[in-house]
């Protein structure tokens, strides 16, 4: 049993599996079932799902990279800055090194490969669960070797998670007045949001900050074909 969050009574697991594959769905809900008789699980088969049902009484989200709505970590990135406090998994057939430690390092809690069993994927979750990191085992991560997205990386790690949620709704084609409408908060406090996320990812404009974004997701699509 989970420990109880605040204002929260412990009352099982719950958990939100977003994939697009109703298969897998099924899959991912028989190991997560293996955990806690009491478990709730949650599905989402594309990424607007996801969204609306991430909140704080998730204890966690096992994500799928890609999947209708999202490409590549951009998924991962606008979820931890929705409820930064969820840790996320990442759940990918796409199981290479580079991919693994991009995600790790844009905030995810671990990441499982499509190919791994019931038993592993019990492993990792509970790992998680206990506080920890799961990657597979047996893979040397390494450094990343495009200092394009390297850099990038590191500008997107100093976003704070009100930032992250304002670039990625950016991303969405979303205006000043929807983003502010969306967040329940004044216009000029998103244009200050919007100053300042140019300013940390060193660009000029709005669609310039979007195109740097769109680099992780168009570079992890690359990687996985």
């Amino acid at each position: 049993m989970p420990q109880a969050r605040e204002g929260l009574l412990a009352s099982g697991y719950r958990f939100l599996v977003a994939d697009d594959h109703p298969l897998f769905r099924g899959a991912l809900k028989g190991a997560l079932s293996g955990l806690d008789d009491a478990c709730r699980i949650l599905e989402a088969g594309d990424f607007e799902g996801a969204k609306a049902l991430v909140d704080e009484s998730i204890d966690l989200v096992l994500l799928d990279l890609s999947m209708p709505g999202v490409s590549g970590l951009s998924g991962l990135i606008a979820l931890r800055g929705m409820n930064p406090a969820v840790p996320i998994v990442v759940v990918s057939a796409h199981d290479d090194p580079e991919t693994i430690r991009r995600a790790l390092e844009l905030g995810a809690s671990g990441f499982i490969s499509k190919s791994s069993g019931m038993d592993e994927i019990r492993t990792a979750v509970q790992a998680i669960l206990d506080g920890g990191i799961y990657t597979p085992a047996d893979i040397d991560l390494g450094a990343e070797a495009d200092p394009e997205i390297a850099d990038l990386i590191r500008r997107l790690q100093t976003l704070t998670p009100q930032q992250t949620r304002v670039l990625s709704m950016l991303a969405e084609g979303l205006l000043n007045k929807q983003i502010a409408y969306e967040l329940n908060v004044s216009e000029a406090t998103i244009k200050a949001h919007v100053s300042a996320v140019l300013q940390k990812l060193d660009v000029d404009s709005r669609t310039q900050a979007v195109i740097r974004l769109s680099k992780i997701g168009a570079d992890t699509i690359a990687t996985e074909s």
